[in-house]
């Protein structure tokens, strides 16, 4: 395999023509690997988490909600702190020990769910403590990336982190779902634990990744007043952030409320148990099938569509894909929709980010990735609460099932609505296009945000 060496993700290199794209980076690879087998654990784990939620609680619902709440709160939380600390302390060592601590929490649950299902208190304790590690692992991940891969390649490497995700989320899920409806959850959370093996090699193997020098020392409290005035500032930062945050909020209480179609909207009491497992995890296989076809679709998309066309073009189709999978009853119908949205879920995240990460000074960017985290991790939570409520109000304890039908297809309208706006009101910012360059056009219009006909080649 050709090697080439990798170089800041703001200096500029020539592109080398090679079958294996940026992968062709070894330090990049490997990581992406080993994030790979992490992933999978991961996502295993989660299975097994909102599955014990969904047979213990007697309001699965809510406490479904208040999971999310437990997870994300403290990345919302600690999340400005996080990325303060991502930009002072040396980056590949917090990643190593952040991710060492969350090997130890997965290893702990295994063995309390090895002698018996934990209660719920014990398992939103625990979520709580693995979102909040969480909140200084994410922004040394974030930075981690653009210092593997040249700048222009920087955009499909986040791609294909999305990708590498989204496999898992294909094969963590169905694996899972196989493996609890034959052992019980205590083999997910083993076999999490053994999954930050790899991806912690990986990034022990990189690059020593210190924090960007600074000619002066900086207050903490300055350093996020500078994060903060980057976002509210520049028009592309703002545009960028506040469409993740929109699609953060609505999107999801999609996965959150998988269990519950499993067990009250498609089969109710017509599978036992361990089928019901098994299908729970197939339908998050089909929402990660949807966005690994995402990547491959942002891949082929021609190369001067613009993000600030895409993303609210992605918003809009996730948006209504979402709300007909909430309201349809026949599960075969809902997987097809569940699939479109996985497409939009990844087309999504990984354009804004990526928009994001080009706009974005090394300097700062811990700390401006950790604004988006966490007011990103802040609606997640916020979401699905709102979402559980909504649903139990809706359907009670006599239609709950319809309940979250309702709430899980509002959301969706809210997406699509929020879509709709931003392909009529552009941004060309998001791009780094300035007025007066060629393709920047702010014109109020539907079918120009969709075709973006004014970025065609050859048009001025």
């Amino acid at each position: 395999m050709e090697e080439q060496p990798a170089q800041p993700a703001g200096e500029r290199s020539p592109q080398p023509h090679s079958r294996w794209g940026v992968l062709r980076h070894r330090h990049y690879r490997n990581v992406w690997i080993g994030s790979f087998g992490s992933s999978v654990g991961g996502l295993m784990e989660f299975v097994g988490i909102t599955w014990i939620i969904n047979i213990v609680a007697t309001q699965p619902a809510v406490w479904l909600g208040w999971h999310a709440a437990a997870q994300l709160g403290p990345m919302m939380i600690l999340g400005m702190a996080g990325g303060v600390m991502a930009d002072r302390v040396n980056r590949r060592t917090l990643l190593l020990v952040t991710q060492g601590i969350m090997m130890v929490i997965a290893a702990v649950l295994a063995v309390i769910t090895f002698f018996g299902l934990p209660s719920l208190t014990t398992l939103m304790i625990i979520t709580a403590l693995l979102g909040a590690t969480m909140a200084f692992n994410i922004p040394a991940w974030q930075v981690l990336t653009p210092r593997l891969v040249p700048r222009e390649e920087l955009t499909e490497a986040i791609v294909l982190n999305g990708l590498q995700f989204n496999m898992a989320r294909v094969l963590g899920p169905a694996l899972g779902g196989v493996l609890l409806g034959l052992f019980g959850p205590a083999i997910l959370f083993a076999v999490n634990t053994l999954s930050f093996i790899g991806v912690m090699a990986a990034v022990r193997s990189t690059p020593d990744s210190p924090a960007p020098e600074r000619k002066e020392a900086v207050p903490i409290s300055r350093q996020v007043v500078e994060a903060l005035a980057f976002v509210y500032h520049e028009r592309g930062a703002r545009a960028a952030f506040l469409a993740m945050t929109v699609f953060g909020m609505a999107a999801s209480p999609l996965q959150r409320f998988l269990p519950q179609y499993v067990s009250e909207v498609y089969f109710t009491r017509e599978l036992p148990k361990h089928q019901q497992e098994f299908a729970y995890g197939f339908l998050l296989a089909v929402m990660g099938l949807g966005a690994v076809s995402g990547a491959f679709i942002m891949r082929a998309l021609p190369k001067w569509y613009p993000k600030h066309h895409l993303i609210p073009l992605s918003i809009l189709c996730s948006g209504v894909a979402m709300g007909l999978f909430g309201v349809a009853t026949n599960a075969w119908v809902g997987l097809v929709f569940l699939f479109i949205s996985g497409i939009g879920w990844l087309i999504s995240f990984n354009a804004t980010f990526a928009a994001m990460q080009l706009l974005v000074p090394d300097a700062v960017r811990g700390r401006v990735l950790a604004v988006c985290n966490t007011a990103i991790f802040g609606v997640m939570a916020v979401g699905p609460v709102l979402t559980g409520m909504l649903g139990d109000y809706i359907g009670g304890k006599t239609d709950p099932g319809r309940g979250i039908q309702y709430g899980v297809a509002g959301s969706g309208a809210l997406l699509a609505v929020a879509g709709v706006v931003m392909l009529i009101w552009r941004t060309p910012e998001v791009d780094g296009l300035k007025p007066g360059e060629a393709g920047y056009d702010r014109r109020p219009s539907l079918i120009a945000g969709i075709t973006a006909a004014s970025h065609r080649p050859g048009r001025g």
